[in-house]
């Protein structure tokens, strides 16, 4: 008695149209009984309130925003003048601190979030060894996660207490005239090392503070993949003969790799939120300080658009080198 396969559609073949024929059940077709087109289904709904609230809410701001920054606002009048645009000219041409706080941001961007994604993983693949104590470990590590939210920084930045502690201390490491980083960087330019390698290296080491505030959540979303992998494949890999070294790059590491696209992408868009980026700031200024939204709208979208080119950039590079189960 011969039992008949269900015909699956190629993972090459998926387009636009077969991307729709997913969620439509007449006339009846291919793709929509599959395994995939149930979880693609099921994922939709999940993230159905999302995108309703982003329609009502977010979508008619975002083309007022992008309006607004083809026009002259004058806010006492509320009158919009549309310039075309003279306001995205005046961000990279006529503003003196736009594009360089643009260009520092962007290389503090690439180093700090390169740190988070090696140091995330590194801290994730340690929690996921048996040990004592491992579930205070990861109790731990999840601080930051609280530490970060919009709240608490906003209490440390306005805290006399706080300022006052962090005036003392940079008051004592001024009298001491010892500065340690800057002491250990001028004896390695002596050496005759490549600087480039070391001011990169040392501005890791100076922001190791926002990096580890930075990784908790991509500690969990690695830790999560780890957990996930099932032990048999390690079992076999063993019986094979294979190292520890050798199954942490054939399991653990392609397993876990999609995953790690999520992680850099999560981890670019919020460097580019953070409350003390430079860039941020001066479009703060700009909008509430000299209250020209219209400059101010134009710097915005143009960060808009720099985010969202690293993170095309970046998924490109690392998509490369993901390994997915079903592949």
């Amino acid at each position: 008695m011969s039992m008949r396969k269900a015909k699956q559609p190629k993972r090459e073949r998926w387009g636009l149209l077969e991307s729709i024929q997913t969620f439509i059940p007449w006339p009846k077709n291919e793709y929509y009984d599959t395994m995939r087109s149930r979880n693609a289904r099921h994922g939709v709904a999940f993230i159905l309130p999302l995108i309703i609230g982003f329609i009502v809410f977010m979508v008619m701001p975002l083309f007022q925003s992008l309006y607004m920054s083809l026009c002259e606002v004058q806010v006492t009048q509320g009158i919009w003048t549309f310039v075309g645009i003279r306001n995205y000219q005046y961000a990279f041409g006529t503003d003196p601190y736009f594009n360089q706080r643009l260009v520092e941001e962007i290389g503090r961007m690439a180093i700090n979030a390169t740190a988070t994604l090696v140091l995330s993983f590194v801290i994730a693949v340690i929690l996921n060894q048996e040990f004592k104590g491992r579930t205070l470990a990861r109790a731990i590590f999840f601080l930051p996660v609280i530490l970060s939210s919009g709240v608490l920084p906003g209490i440390e930045s306005q805290n006399e207490f706080y300022n006052m502690m962090q005036g003392i201390s940079d008051e004592v490491a001024n009298a001491s005239g010892v500065n340690l980083s800057a002491a250990l960087q001028d004896l390695l330019a002596v050496s005759g090392m490549g600087s480039g390698v070391f001011d990169v290296l040392f501005q890791m080491i100076d922001s190791i503070y926002d990096i580890v505030m930075a990784s908790g959540i991509q500690i969990i979303v690695i830790l999560s993949g780890l957990q996930s992998i099932s032990p048999s494949l390690y079992e076999a890999a063993d019986v094979e003969g294979c190292t520890a070294w050798e199954a942490f790059w054939k399991i653990t590491f392609p397993m876990v790799s999609p995953l790690l696209l999520v992680n850099c992408i999560y981890t670019i868009i919020d460097f580019f939120m953070k409350n003390d980026n430079r860039v941020m700031e001066r479009i703060n200024e700009v909008m509430y300080s000299q209250f020209r939204f219209g400059e101010a709208s134009a710097m915005s979208w143009i960060y808009f658009g720099v985010a969202l080119l690293f993170i095309g950039i970046s998924s490109l590079i690392i998509s490369k080198g993901v390994h997915y189960y079903e592949d």
